[in-house]
């Protein structure tokens, strides 16, 4: 519906509160009800939103490493938020309460170079200069647990009682067992505008995963992000706690956030990966696509791992990659190449952990796919056939400070994202390793405490 469409809508509705959302660098969904007339109010001349969301981690401590966009030195100020009336949407379970997402501005004519969405919308023109449209989805797996957030408090978040137990894949008794749940998830999302294509539980207690439908770039991050949060809202409704970490034991694979990806003309009428007279099927597009990608993974690796706990996931036999590898359909590689449908030819990366911005691994997967298209960049690097963890060779950096570091001295993330931005993540990036590395371990404690 058009602008006047949607005011009308919005005033004519039962409800006097709008719930309104940002993004902030972690993916984290954060907001607020506003009441309509100030919503209507602020359709026009935008609203204010404390430039704190970017200035303290996702415990709400306040960085302390010469953090430059906002800051005990700027007075933690507020910076323009300008809602995207595209981003209209009801909350099933919260009696269709009317929902919008913001982005940022630094000023009224200027995106906020650090705001992820803003980042991604950059990225996007780009695209479209280039006569692109990007399709994209992303899919996720997570476990669920039969707890609270007060029994998790209580337990310390140790030991959590599983939802179902043992490894137990695409099993129909699982979703069966807890279908209530499951119904609510596919029926509720559709309803809130996140469609999925799947819903199957994964291999391991209590672990699910879902795709999402894919769409234009941006609906489909703006969906991921929703997606996450809806998930862990529609699970607390029924004595659920929803967990999106990347590795929650070493003893289990981990959760991966895959994202699919495919380039269009404008019209959306032909994928441009798609070639039947080329090798197979994949198009000159494609291949310096997926050139792009490889090259540049290393150099922006926080971008799809931004977390301590995503380098637990990226280990040899867990399901996720280690290396700078492609294969056509195969899931021991980086990329996943799947060129053999006209409409479906895409590149799946297999990086993406579960805990990722989404905006800001989509954006990632495009700026890099883009910089091989702009430098024609040879796909050098030979298909990986069988085992991708047997190749020992381009090996991803192992932990985030290594790759933070990787990233904040690399031309390549600066050209892809700008100075500003690389920045500001690189040194949450920082702060998130030395935040992690003063704390004791339970780890340490059991391997030290009497023994050594």
């Amino acid at each position: 519906m058009d602008k006047n469409e949607l005011i009308k809508r919005i005033k004519e509705s039962k409800h006097s509160k709008i719930k309104v959302a940002i993004v902030d660098i972690d993916g984290v969904l954060r907001g607020k009800f506003m009441h309509r007339d100030k919503f209507l109010s602020a359709l026009e001349s935008g609203f204010g939103f404390c430039s704190v969301v970017f200035g303290w981690d996702m415990g709400d401590v306040s960085y302390t490493n010469d953090i430059q966009v906002t800051g005990w030195h700027t007075g933690y100020n507020d910076f323009e938020a300008r809602v995207d009336l595209d981003t209209f949407r009801t909350i099933p379970w919260e009696e269709d309460t009317p929902f919008f997402l913001v982005d940022f501005a630094k000023e009224k004519t200027e995106d906020l170079a650090v705001c992820p969405r803003s980042l991604l919308r950059k990225i996007i023109a780009e695209a479209e200069n280039m006569k692109y449209t990007p399709m994209f989805s992303q899919e996720f797996e997570w476990f669920n647990f039969r707890e609270t957030s007060d029994s998790l408090k209580e337990k310390s978040h140790q030991n959590p009682q599983a939802l179902t137990h043992g490894m137990f894949g695409y099993s129909i008794l699982r979703m069966s067992e807890n279908s209530d749940y499951f119904d609510d998830l596919f029926n509720l999302l559709d309803s809130f505008g996140v469609p999925l294509e799947g819903l199957h539980t994964e291999t391991g207690p209590g672990v699910t995963e879902a795709a999402i439908q894919y769409s234009g770039i941006l609906e489909a991050a703006d969906r991921a992000v929703l997606f996450k949060t809806a998930v862990k809202e529609i699970a607390y409704r029924h004595g659920i706690i929803a967990s999106f970490m990347a590795k929650q034991t070493s003893a289990l694979p981990g959760c991966g956030g895959h994202i699919h990806q495919s380039l269009w003309d404008l019209k959306k009428e032909e994928n441009l990966f798609f070639d039947e007279k080329a090798k197979d099927n994949m198009s000159e597009t494609m291949q310096y696509f997926l050139a792009g990608q490889l090259k540049c993974l290393p150099e922006i690796l926080p971008m799809f791992a931004p977390t301590i706990n995503s380098y637990k996931r990226l280990v040899v036999g867990a399901w996720a990659p280690i290396n700078q590898t492609w294969g056509h359909d195969n899931r021991t590689c980086s990329l996943r190449v799947l060129a053999s449908g006209k409409k479906s030819a895409r590149i799946e990366h297999r990086v993406v952990g579960s805990d990722v911005n989404p905006y800001l691994a989509m954006a990632a997967c495009l700026a890099s796919g883009l910089y091989g298209i702009k430098n024609k960049l040879t796909l050098d690097t030979p298909e990986t056939k069988g085992n991708g963890y047997d190749i020992k060779k381009e090996i991803l950096p192992s932990n985030l400070w290594d790759a933070s570091q990787k990233m904040k001295n690399s031309i390549i993330a600066k050209e892809l994202f700008g100075n500003e931005f690389v920045d500001h993540f690189t040194k949450t990036r920082e702060w998130e390793w030395k935040q992690f590395s003063a704390e004791v371990t339970d780890w340490e404690t059991k391997r030290y405490f009497e023994i050594i």
